[in-house]
């Protein structure tokens, strides 16, 4: 991430050369982020006319179950593999042993530390992190008077959570915003329904919650049934469709979005490109931007979140 950047207009390829057939492999797909990665990957999938398998390990604790997921999928015939890593180091030997067969390995949204990988199709949830926490910055700056935030990184170890949390507190340590509470916990909404609960019984005078999108929809629905909603106001600090209905309503301040759409349709597009011996970028992010009431309406939607119609989707033959 730390490397020099440039601005270019992403263009993919019109059709695959041949039906190559891709392994997708994410963490969960519990939350409507990775469906909107999910339909990214679908989309692209079908549009290049390539096989698409999608396995998910059902959450960020299972680092174990993705590898051998993964493993299965490459004995079964995959040609090139996609992976929204748990962890950022835990997967390196098996990127190797890949890496070892000619297998292309795409590092889609999370990131992993391996240099085997073949290309990256993400963007640094450092800035990510970060955006949410200038937003807050802006609203309180150093001297405007001491404000108590309650953050939530999202689950311990994982790459992205890493780098969001780092992004986050840089951006907020020259203001007057004061993180009396960091609370890490996997992505599923009960989870952060429980660490939200806990951080309100510990911290009453709190005035924002900001964290992961569960964590800002969970805090959405449990400070409207407690009256809390004019004392304390919630950020996310990625995308989703509730989070997209809260920033709507008036429940959520703001968010940043790292348009997860066009991230899937992206790591489809790197790998059939290697897999055809064609030029390819190494790394490919979307442009960052913070939705808040002023620009809601108006954003490119289908960019960030899947259509409201879209299922889970495992397979393109």
């Amino acid at each position: 991430m730390d490397s020099p950047r440039k601005d270019v207009e992403y263009t993919p390829q019109d059709k695959a050369s041949k039906k190559w057939d891709i392994c997708v492999s994410f963490p969960h797909m519990k939350d409507a982020y990775w469906m909107a990665v999910d339909y990214g990957v679908v989309a692209e999938s079908q549009r290049q006319g390539v096989k698409m398998t999608l396995v998910e390990a059902g959450g960020y604790t299972n680092l174990n179950k993705q590898i051998s997921q993964i493993e299965d999928c490459v004995a079964a015939g995959a040609q090139g593999v996609v992976i929204g890593a748990i962890s950022f180091d835990g997967l390196n030997n098996l990127v190797s042993e890949l890496k070892a067969k000619n297998i292309p390995v795409i590092d889609v949204i999370n990131g992993i530390s391996s240099p085997d990988i073949s290309a990256k199709s993400l963007v640094s949830f450092g800035e990510m992190g970060y955006k949410a926490g200038e937003y807050l910055a802006k609203m309180h700056p150093k001297g405007s008077g001491v404000v108590k935030v309650a953050w939530f990184p999202g689950p311990p170890g994982a790459g992205w959570v890493e780098a969001g949390n780092k992004g986050f507190l840089d951006a907020v340590k020259d203001s007057d915003i004061q993180v009396v509470d960091t609370k890490y916990g996997d992505t599923g909404k009960e989870v952060q329904l429980k660490l939200v609960e806990d951080t309100l019984e510990a911290n009453p005078d709190i005035k924002y919650i900001v964290g992961t999108s569960p964590t800002a929809e969970a805090a959405m629905g449990l400070l409207r049934d407690r009256g809390l909603e004019d004392k304390i106001k919630v950020l996310a600090y990625y995308f989703t469709p509730g989070v997209y209905e809260g920033i709507k309503a008036g429940r959520i301040l703001a968010a940043p979005t790292d348009s997860a759409v066009i991230q899937g349709r992206v790591a489809i597009d790197q790998v059939v490109r290697i897999l055809e011996g064609k030029d390819y970028l190494k790394h490919v992010g979307p442009k960052l931007y913070v939705i808040d009431s002023s620009n809601v309406k108006s954003f490119d939607k289908d960019s960030s979140l899947a259509p409201d119609d879209f299922k889970p989707t495992f397979s393109v033959e």
